[in-house]
This record gives structure tokens, C-alpha cells and sequence, in this order.
């Protein structure tokens, strides 16, 4: 049992405060769109030269080279009433109307601008009501100019409901053909990159005569959570000739193994970024596992310390040494990795934290700040002997914050801690390329505090 000092908080809630989006998201005005609305009759152009483009639009803000307008489109049909934009976290959920496109009248070009830091980049999707499924808005109702009505009144309420529910059904922007995984079975997500975002770290490029690893897949029996799980595990090209390899332990490996992680890993040590190593990705199993588990549980503590480790120490040559093992996780994955290290120093020296929920547990009050727990330890107690790379998205609204009180919290007590914001929000397209920027951080050296905002321009990886 931890001492009363790493007891967490019970009987807390599991889920994230509802954070108010400080500013509304801001709109912006699309010469291109602008011009079809004067000339409607020029819609076939339109659409040719937006299937040749490819979506979003991407056009330049007068006298502002720093950002972008950009537009969202779908093509829609007479039965179309509503096309809903869901980029990620570039929403207010608790005004979601003002993320509906609009038609251009005498057309079938649905729209919606708005004016973005030119580095931004997000996973979107697009909930479209055709009048035809699960969306529509119900008998005696019509959504018309972004307003649901029903004899001739307007029904707020009633616009927000409904647009709750058209929010249930996201679908792939079909004129984008850059694509990125979704989290449970869900539907594939559309990406947007503005010119200056920091290039991709995709490591899916073969290079021909370079070494390739594996990632294989084992079970686990976990006497600590009582449960089975799924464990993948990378090794580098060569591995059996190697002894001492650094362990990298990556929470929500059910993500990870989708998302390249062999091929990322293996760019990055083909160019001597990083030393081979390998990486064991446990299974968050479900949604509300995960959430029990990552919440500052001392038995998945347990689990990575005392079954995880050396479950991987009986099959490869792994270190022992806690300053060549990190624990890397994101959202409350971040906040577990940063709670096993705090609470087991002699087995993982380094955290790699990405939008961690250092906010939790959420506020028992309404309108009161988070708690920030996690935070509170790290001042109250001595300084371990534990290194950190932090990271969040500008568009996560509190969650930087609360980063930003603990990295000042770490620093206080003399932890060496990289902290990085990049211009996005809670999207595993930012967690791919920030994951290997904060391994080299962590992994290689030299320790480079502060990392400049623009993100990892300098490991350029892949390119494909």
C-alpha cells in the first residue's frame, strides 16, 4: 500500500472537466468561396479544380503571413441540411452551431472558414445530416441557416440536441486523401497540415539494406489487475546480437501498434537518433479499464513494475537501469506515466508525458479548479531522481495549464523537465511526431530544457 502521502484521492470522478473554451473559434472570410458566391454558375470549375486541390482550402490572410484561412467543403445534395466540422478540439461543445457550414446559394457547396496559426495541423471529421439516417432532426422540425426552428421559433435547446446527436456520426472528408486512424473501430479521420506545421515523423519509408524490426504480439496474465491483456512488443534488427537494450514502455499500445510505431522506431535508430531499444505497448483493454487504471492506481503501478519489466527482462536482453527506461503515455496515460515514475524511480527514470491530465481528479465543485494532485506530490515531497519531456497541444485549452504548474512544480525542486507546446490539440497526429522528439530528448541527450515552440523541426524522419 502507498503511504498516506501517495494515497490519491477516492471516490473522485474519471472523467475530464469540462473546460470553457476560453475564446470562440475564429471565423474567417475565403476569397474563393467569396468569388463562386458572385458567380454560382462557375460551381462545376469549382468543384474541379477542389478535386484536383484536394480539402481543406488553404488560402492566405491579407497582410497576416503568420496564418491561414481555411475552408472545409462538402458537396452536398437537395436533401442536405446540415454538414457539421469537427476539427479537433477547434470547437466549443457547449456552442456547437457555429461549427455548421453554410451553402452557397445556388449551389451545392457547403462551407465553412476559419483563420488558423499557419503551423496548425488536426485530425477532422465531418457529421453530414442528408436526410436520410440517424441525424435528422425529427418530425416538425428543419434545420435552416444553422437554426432549428419549429413554427417559425427558434429553439436553441433544441439546435444543440440535435446537433449533439448529428456529432455521433462523423465521417472521413471524402475529397482528402490524407487519412490517420481512429481509437476503438471508429472511422478513419481526415488531416489537415498548414504550410509551416513541423514535418511529419511518419518513419514509414523502407530504406533499402536498412534493418527492420518487429513488432509482435504476446498475452499477459495480470495477477496485480486480475485481467489479461494484449502486449506488443518491438525489437530492433538485430536485437539478439545486443545486450543492455533501453526500455521504452508506451500506454494505449492497442493505438500505437496501428499508428507505424515499428517503422517510426525503426527510422529512428537506422539514423542514429536513437539506440536500438525495445518497446512494450500494453493494451488499454476498453474505455472505462482505462480510465480506472491510469488514474494514479498503484496496482497498474504494480503491474509495469513488477510483472511488465520482467515479463520483457525473460525474453530480451532489457537494462535494469532506470535512467535507460522510460514510461510514455498521453492524456491520463500521461498522468499515469508520471505517477509510476514518481512512485518507482528505481525502475523508470524518465517520463515522457504528453497532454497529461495533471489536472486530475476533476473539481467536486462546479465552476471550482481541478485539484491537480499529482502536482500537490510533487511539491509536498524530496526531488527522485526522474527526468521528464512534456508536452501539450495550444488547443487543449486547460490542459496546458495545468502542464505548465506542474513543469514549474518539477522545476522548483531542481527535476531536469523539457516542456513544448505545439500549435494543436488532444490528436494522436501531434503525439506520432512529438513521441519521437521526446524519446531522442530523453533517450540521447544532451538535455535541452526549454524546446522552442515551432516543435521538432530538426528530426526530420521518414518523409513519407
Amino acid at each position: 500500500m502507498p503511504s498516506a502521502l501517495w494515497s490519491p484521492p477516492s471516490n473522485t470522478s474519471l472523467r475530464a472537466p469540462r473546460f470553457p473554451r476560453p475564446v470562440p473559434v475564429e471565423r474567417a472570410r475565403s476569397p474563393r468561396i467569396a468569388a463562386l458566391a458572385e458567380r454560382p454558375d462557375h460551381e462545376r470549375d469549382f468543384w474541379r479544380a477542389v478535386e484536383a486541390e484536394g480539402t481543406p482550402l488553404v488560402e492566405a490572410v491579407d497582410g497576416d503571413p503568420g496564418h491561414a484561412a481555411v475552408t472545409f467543403l462538402w458537396r452536398g445534395t437537395a436533401s442536405t441540411r446540415a454538414v457539421l466540422v469537427l476539427p479537433n478540439q477547434v470547437v466549443d461543445p457547449d456552442d456547437l452551431a457555429g461549427n455548421l457550414m453554410a451553402r452557397v446559394p445556388g449551389t451545392d457547396v457547403w462551407h465553412w472558414t476559419i483563420r488558423m496559426r499557419a503551423d496548425w495541423r488536426a485530425t477532422y471529421a465531418l457529421c453530414v445530416d442528408d436526410g436520410d439516417d440517424g441525424g435528422s432532426p425529427g418530425e416538425g422540425h428543419a434545420l435552416s441557416g444553422g437554426a432549428l426552428s419549429a413554427g417559425g421559433r427558434d429553439l436553441p435547446g433544441a439546435r444543440q440536441a440535435y446537433l449533439r446527436r448529428l456529432r455521433r456520426h462523423p465521417r472521413r472528408d471524402p475529397l482528402n486523401r490524407a487519412v490517420f486512424p481512429s481509437r476503438w473501430g471508429a472511422e478513419p479521420l481526415s488531416v489537415v497540415a498548414l504550410p509551416a506545421a513541423p514535418v511529419a515523423l511518419g518513419g514509414r519509408r523502407a530504406h533499402p539494406g536498412a534493418g527492420t524490426g518487429e513488432l509482435s504480439m504476446h498475452t499477459l496474465r495480470s495477477g496485480q489487475l486480475r485481467n489479461w491483456r494484449r502486449v506488443w512488443a518491438y525489437t530492433p534488427a538485430g536485437h539478439e546480437d545486443l545486450a543492455g537494450l533501453p526500455v521504452v514502455v508506451l500506454l494505449d499500445g492497442d493505438v500505437w501498434q496501428q499508428l507505424g510505431i515499428a517503422g517510426l522506431l525503426d527510422e529512428l535508430i537506422r539514423t542514429r537518433l536513437l539506440p536500438p531499444l525495445v518497446a512494450l505497448l500494453p493494451d488499454a483493454l476498453d474505455s472505462d479499464t482505462r480510465r480506472r487504471e491510469l488514474a494514479c492506481d498503484e496496482r497498474f503501478v504494480a503491474f509495469l513494475t513488477r510483472e511488465l519489466l520482467p515479463w520483457a527482462a525473460r525474453r530480451w536482453s532489457v537494462t535494469g537501469d532506470p535512467s535507460r527506461t522510460v514510461v510514455a503515455g498521453q492524456g491520463l496515460g500521461g498522468l499515469a506515466a508520471a505517477y509510476t515514475a514518481l512512485r518507482r524511480p528505481e525502475r523508470f527514470g524518465n517520463v515522457l508525458a504528453q497532454s497529461g491530465a495533471f489536472w486530475w481528479p476533476a473539481a467536486r465543485r462546479e465552476g471550482a479548479r481541478p485539484e491537480e494532485w499529482l502536482t500537490g506530490r510533487v511539491r509536498a515531497l524530496a526531488r527522485r531522481p526522474v527526468r521528464f519531456h512534456l508536452s501539450a497541444g495550444l488547443q487543449e485549452w486547460g490542459v496546458p495549464a495545468a502542464g505548465r504548474r506542474l513543469r514549474d512544480a518539477l522545476s522548483a525542486k531542481g527535476y531536469e523537465v523539457a516542456h513544448h507546446e505545439y500549435n494543436g490539440g488532444h490528436d494522436y497526429l501531434c503525439w506520432r511526431d512529438d513521441l519521437a522528439h521526446g524519446l531522442v530528448t530523453l533517450l540521447r541527450g544532451p538535455f535541452p530544457g526549454e524546446v522552442p515552440g515551432g516543435g521538432p523541426r530538426g528530426l526530420v524522419v521518414g518523409g513519407g
